[in-house]
């Protein structure tokens, strides 16, 4: 397996509450990691440190590495744009612009200077295809994006991600404010994009990271208790605290 992100000895604070602890883990490449624990615990934090989200911050102090392709994210001259295009971000609540289908694809690669109407044709509706949303939307793609359902707003923004060829995308709970039937499209979606993409999910569904991850860690308090392969940690997890927390003793 190729190892995407290389995180060692991660430490955050934020002020003087330290909220990442001693964090080492490995990404590996067309797998969906799954991050759990109880809320508070310091997932979303952790995943925001991958694209360095956590720099909109102020109070946010960060040591130790956080390596893409073995170059440390943190160095003092990389590149944050060109990160944040590779390690795309889907995030809890749908938040597509309010603008039509069509601009909330091609609004980035607009962005990064593509201007031939032929070239962004094409990445609006292979973007769309990829999630799984071109077939309910190709004749209203000059609608708002506002008048979608939640479902296929998220779906949107998935394909808002994707259009600008991302290498890894992060997502921050992005079922949680869906209904079941939204959320099964999104979870068969995730399955579909792992053969391109390398996907990390914060969920806080056990059920939904047992179902659709391929490794999954588990944080609690800050701190990194286990990680492994997603049928091991539900099956013979090797720290107590994550059995507690799986057979729903706590959390």
């Amino acid at each position: 397996m190729k190892t995407v992100f290389k995180i060692e000895n991660l430490d955050l604070f934020y002020g003087e509450f330290q909220a990442l602890k001693n964090i080492s883990l490995e990404i590996e490449k067309n797998q969906v990691t799954a991050l759990i624990g109880p809320s508070g615990c310091g997932k979303s934090t952790f995943l925001r440190c991958l694209n360095r989200m956590n720099d909109l911050i102020e109070s946010c102090k960060i040591m130790g590495d956080v390596a893409y392709h073995d170059e440390n994210v943190y160095d003092r001259d990389y590149d944050v744009i060109g990160l944040r295009t590779k390690v795309g971000m889907v995030f809890q609540n749908p938040n597509p612009f309010p603008m039509s289908i069509y601009d909330n694809i091609a609004y980035g690669p607009r962005c990064q200077g593509i201007k031939d109407k032929k070239r962004l044709d094409e990445i609006v509706h292979t973007s769309l295809e990829k999630a799984a949303l071109i077939d309910e939307v190709k004749d209203r793609l000059n609608d708002s994006a506002m008048g979608l359902s939640g479902g296929q707003q998220q779906r949107l923004c998935i394909a808002r991600a994707i259009a600008m060829e991302p290498e890894v995308i992060l997502m921050d709970e992005p079922t949680s404010a869906l209904d079941p039937i939204a959320t099964l499209k999104i979870e068969e979606l995730m399955n579909d994009l792992k053969k391109d993409y390398t996907i990390v999910i914060v969920t806080h569904s056990m059920q939904q990271a047992a179902r659709i991850s391929d490794k999954t860690a588990f944080f609690l308090m800050g701190e990194l208790i286990e990680v492994d392969s997603t049928d091991t940690i539900f099956t013979q997890p090797k720290n107590q605290k994550t059995e507690d927390y799986i057979t729903g003793r706590f959390g």
